[in-house]
């Protein structure tokens, strides 16, 4: 694993109003890079890339996207390409958090998270690969989750997603490596941000601003797994150790 650090110029960010994704867009708008955005609600993408214009971004534009509607990947992709001709970094930051007793009761409940966490990431992944195939050089980043190294009661459906896409990073990882094509898989513990606003928060708990800083630095370092805040892996490599006959008993 290579740790020298890289200084990327142009930035493509998927899911560009998330909590996480604002925070880290505003670092690298700081230092002066060139920005385009990917989201869903033309307002918040506005607002966003004129705050981002403001601190210091070189330049900002954006297109929308529901990820949901696979159809308009592509074409979503050829704008930020077209805008920037080039992309250094691309991040996939985008998700929702489900209600895991209503997922498990409906199906469609279930498909619809499974959809917008899940296939719409990999849909994604297999569009940009071709792309930083293309040009020779670069990295995608990936924001997952800690929920994903290990099936709990509570939220395993969406845990179980994001270990699929987990997965698909890593065989992602070695395949395009010959290419000169990083991938880093960003795993945040807690969040403190509106997807989460109906939860009590702890001492666990991080800003997202804090995770911006630490998926810049994780990309800049060319890590593979960045587990935010750091205590995270061992907080999880515990969990993971717990024998399944006492885990599948215990209610985390």
């Amino acid at each position: 694993m290579q740790n020298s650090a890289i200084e990327p110029n142009r930035i493509l960010i998927i899911g560009a109003t998330s909590a996480i994704a604002k925070a880290t867009a505003r670092i690298y708008a700081a230092k002066g890079c060139r920005l385009h955005l990917i989201a869903r609600n033309p307002d918040a993408l506005q607002a966003t890339a004129d705050d981002l214009s403001v601190r210091g971004a070189r330049e900002v534009t954006f297109s929308m996207l529901d990820v949901n509607d696979f159809e308009k990947h592509e074409e979503a992709l050829q704008s930020a390409m077209k805008s920037m001709s080039e992309i250094d970094v691309a991040l996939i930051c985008h998700g929702s958090l489900p209600d895991q007793q209503a997922s498990e009761k409906d199906f469609d409940l279930a498909r619809h998270e499974i959809n917008t966490n899940g296939l719409s990431v990999i849909s994604l992944l297999t569009s940009l690969s071709g792309y930083f195939i293309e040009q020779g050089n670069g990295t995608i980043a990936v924001v997952t989750s800690v929920a994903g190294d290990r099936g709990r009661q509570s939220n395993y459906v969406y845990g179980s997603v994001k270990a699929m896409v987990s997965t698909y990073l890593q065989g992602l990882r070695g395949r395009l490596l010959p290419h000169n094509v990083h991938v880093v898989d960003i795993r945040p513990g807690f969040v403190d941000s509106p997807m989460t606003a109906h939860i009590e928060k702890g001492a666990l708990w991080s800003s997202p601003d804090r995770i911006g800083k630490i998926i810049v630095n994780g990309i800049g370092k060319r890590r593979h797994t960045v587990y935010a805040p750091f205590y995270w892996r061992f907080i999880m490599l515990i969990v993971r150790s717990i024998p399944e006959v006492l885990f599948k008993r215990i209610k985390l």
